[in-house]
């Protein structure tokens, strides 16, 4: 009998954390910098938990070295964070102005973050649209135009600090930009078939636009980056995309069997089988009909190969039951049901903060090699894993600083990584945890914390560092392979 190999990771695998702009840096209203999309719907009564908005969030605009300090003491060998748009071009189009004071901020934290030993690793867009273009001509819907300002802000960043970043991330998580904005009016900008939420909107439609629009958007800017900076700054570029695993409802049932594989299909496939494979997949294709925009060849030549690497957000997984008779118009998930416990009542993962997150390790692995196999084994980065704890926010603070919970899903999902890794031979090669620090948590505000390091934001945004913060260092140095 041959004993089964450790599980490790590769000797040049790289960690970090990620953050996302509006949820960080708060500065609203400072330097130039005007409001994007977020700015205006968090300040609609009713839209975030708590009436919570990004206006201050961590007040990281002011505190780069904190960060960068946080970083170097978790052991961090890269970070993840993302642009705020209308901080570089205010009014976001491409004949507006730049706003130099915003670039030379980030400029400066590269150069920073270099200095400190940490590997900028930057995404163009995490959400925050710049709200003028919202207003000028319908923002993401408008292919025509989004496409042409995005490319613009895409090439106006690689000009300024290519040479400096080596991995680019056009857009993060479109299928929350487009389902989680445009379907349920849950995100900004609130578009809805749901006349109780928003008088305007059609989720039966506006999602697929918006999805086909964002794939254009990064087609463009990927097509920028390698005819005009690639050579120069030798840097790699792809897409962040989201997703869960799915397990049967009932094992036994072959209809929920299959709709697993749909329901990845409706979340992760949608984006990324134009890139790796040309085309929407079939799936979707049945389902939506004329719905789902047709490629024009010139789309086709650019979306198609667009990846560098592979950018993986995951968190959780679910139980997936399929539906009976016809998906409903605004149906967005494949006609099935989206279930925390099984046929047996038996849960998916302990219970979270988040109604949405139960945590379930396997499902990384199972994932891993699912899109592995998809894809052709392409690179992937994951950009996003962690998780909240179930009432963290009321804890008193020595029990919150102790975040086992949250070690532990660290423990889980990191040594599932290094498992599909060893063993199912995923060609995974980064990991950023979310998060640095609690933040601001878009719709479920301030009450929702995910960080390994603690945010006072009643004591001046005072940063304490939990367990965890020191416990996933330890985690990677056990699984990276020592040269």
């Amino acid at each position: 009998m041959g004993s089964i190999p450790q599980s490790s990771l590769p000797s040049d695998f790289v960690w970090g954390f990620a953050t996302a702009s509006y949820q960080i840096e708060g500065a609203a209203n400072e330097d130039g910098r005007l409001p994007s999309i977020w700015d205006t719907f968090s300040k609609i009564p009713g839209k975030v938990a708590g009436g919570g908005t990004g206006e201050v969030a961590c007040d990281s605009y002011h505190r780069t070295h904190e960060d960068i300090a946080l970083l170097k003491t978790c052991g961090a060998k890269a970070y993840r964070f993302s642009l705020s748009w209308s901080r570089i071009i205010p009014l976001g189009g491409r004949n507006d102005p730049v706003n130099e004071i915003g670039l030379q901020h980030y400029q400066i934290f590269i150069d920073d973050l270099i200095a400190a030993g940490i590997t900028p690793m930057v995404t163009l867009y995490h959400w925050d649209l710049p709200n003028e273009l919202e207003k000028r001509y319908g923002g993401l819907r408008n292919k025509a135009e989004f496409v042409a300002d995005y490319a613009h802000f895409a090439r106006v960043v690689f000009e300024a600090f290519g040479s400096k970043v080596k991995q680019w991330i056009t857009f993060n998580e479109p299928w929350c930009s487009s389902v989680l904005g445009y379907n349920l009016g849950a995100h900004a900008p609130g578009r809805t078939s749901d006349r109780s939420k928003n008088p305007v909107g059609d989720g039966s439609t506006e999602p697929w636009i918006v999805g086909h629009n964002i794939l254009v958007a990064h087609g463009a800017a990927v097509k920028i980056y390698r005819d005009e900076f690639k050579a120069r700054d030798g840097g790699e570029i792809g897409i962040t995309l989201n997703g869960d695993w799915a397990e049967p409802w009932d094992p036994e049932n072959p209809a929920d069997v299959e709709a697993c594989d749909r329901k990845i299909e409706f979340a992760i496939s949608w984006f990324a089988d134009p890139i790796y494979h040309g085309k929407y997949p079939d799936s979707m294709i049945r389902q939506l009909g004329s719905r789902l925009p047709t490629w024009t060849p010139e789309e086709l030549a650019l979306v198609h190969g667009s990846n560098d690497f592979y950018g993986m957000n995951h968190y959780c997984a679910n139980y997936i039951r399929a539906g009976t008779g016809e998906p409903d118009p605004t149906d967005v998930a494949g006609n099935l049901e989206l279930l925390l416990e099984d046929k047996n009542g038996h849960s998916i993962g302990p219970i979270t903060q988040s109604p949405w997150l139960r945590p379930c390790a396997i499902g990384f692995r199972k994932l891993l090699k699912w899109l592995s196999d998809r894809y052709g084994y392409p690179k992937i980065y994951v950009t996003e894993n962690g998780t909240s704890i179930l009432g963290e926010n009321d804890l008193p603070m020595d029990q919150l600083l102790e975040d086992d919970f949250r070690v532990k899903y660290f423990r889980d999902y990191i040594g599932a990584m290094a498992d599909a890794y060893t063993l199912d031979g995923v060609n995974v090669r980064a990991y950023m945890a979310w998060s640095l620090m609690d933040n601001f948590e878009w719709a479920e505000g301030y009450e929702t914390r995910f960080g390994v390091t603690y945010i006072d934001y009643e004591q001046n945004q005072k940063r304490v560092p939990k367990k965890s913060a020191k416990v996933i260092g330890q985690i990677f140095d056990r699984l990276i392979e020592k040269v």
